[in-house]
């Protein structure tokens, strides 16, 4: 097993999302990665923490996160350092997060070595996923290089972005990346399995810090100017201030976008440890124990009667009867009831406005 100086590790958690497609049961106010998704006990944040024990020191774990969102943060994560809880003023994608964290690292970690992880993502298999991370990070240390985590894809995937590496044959565990592709079609996503070499990008990135910084002053040099400015704040009692003031000028731009997809110095860790984002009520469906009619039940009081292939939610004394649906969403939550064939559940999103 590799051993890390755990010392130089720190996690990052990118938290500022709203979760528009899992609504009723995500709302604006409190987002899917803050919620028992899955039923567990825990919440999705909780649980992406969790993953990581071992690996990361608590006081090595940074959240960032929209300044809304700061007391949910807090009550459940309470062992994260107030001053590793980050609020964003406004949504700018995921390049300014990465930025704005760290530069912030750098200045008071300058040998730091980084994770990145969304908050609201499920890995069934941590044991695995841990060795994956310590690897990269061992890697990351090693090499001024981007790692990320490619997914083996179990299926023509429309719903991911693609990362294609350069030798489909490789036997490497650490491949250098081809290109990155945008979400494709069924017809390319199967050409994608037959051929090889083809990864479900799971948004999680390992780097050292003085990497990510470097790299974003070369490719992205106004996003860079702006936190020129910001960092002579940074662990000062004006930070906050100047943050609300000069973030909203951050250029709209995630990092695939903004690096992946530029720089000559990505690669990626094709790996299997049972991922999901989570991203729709289907995706859930999927990781829910059936009933011998396969639905998917979470929470108590729910009777289905003569009904298969649902998703359904409803926490509370509330009893809830389901009868003759075949491959529904019913969920029951936030003072809102959605009843909606699994098929358009790419609608919710669009119902809300």
């Amino acid at each position: 097993m590799i051993m890390n100086n755990m010392n130089n590790n720190h996690l990052i958690i990118m938290a500022g999302g709203v979760g528009s497609r899992f609504w009723p049961m995500s709302i604006p106010e409190k987002p899917k990665q803050f919620i028992d998704v899955m039923g567990v006990g825990k919440t999705m944040i909780q649980l992406t923490v969790e993953r990581f024990a071992g690996i990361i020191e608590p006081d090595h774990v940074w959240i960032v996160t929209s300044k809304k969102y700061k007391d949910i943060v807090k009550e459940q994560l309470a062992q994260i350092p107030d001053a590793q809880i980050l609020m964003e003023p406004c949504m700018r994608n995921t390049a300014p997060c990465i930025e704005y964290v760290s530069r912030k690292i750098y200045a008071k970690y300058p040998d730091a070595n980084l994770v990145f992880s969304p908050a609201d993502h499920l890995v069934l298999d941590v044991p695995h996923f841990q060795e994956v991370i310590k690897e990269s990070l061992e890697y990351t240390k090693n090499n001024d290089v981007i790692v990320t985590l490619g997914m083996m894809p179990t299926r023509p995937e429309t719903g991911y972005g693609y990362i294609k590496a350069v030798d489909a044959n490789s036997k490497e565990k650490i491949q250098k990346v081809d290109a990155f592709k945008e979400k494709p079609n069924i017809e390319t996503a199967q050409k994608y399995l037959a051929d090889g070499g083809y990864y479900w990008n799971a948004g999680i990135f390992i780097w050292n810090v003085k990497m990510v910084v470097d790299t974003i002053a070369k490719l992205v040099p106004d996003l860079a100017a702006v936190f020129d400015k910001i960092e002579p704040h940074f662990y000062k009692n004006d930070e906050q201030n100047v943050i609300d003031e000069l973030f909203p000028t951050c250029p709209n731009i995630s990092i695939d976008y903004a690096v992946m997809e530029k720089s000559k110095d990505v690669f990626v860790y094709p790996a299997s440890f049972g991922w999901s984002d989570i991203g729709t009520w289907g995706s859930l469906y999927t990781h829910i124990p059936y009933d011998g009619n396969k639905n998917a039940i979470i929470g108590e009081n729910i009777q289905m009667v003569d009904s298969k292939n649902c998703v359904v939610r409803s926490y509370g004394r509330k009893k809830v009867i389901v009868q003759g649906l075949d491959n529904y969403i019913v969920v029951d939550d936030n003072n809102c009831l959605l009843i909606c064939k699994m098929q358009d559940e790419q609608l919710i999103k669009e119902w809300q406005k």
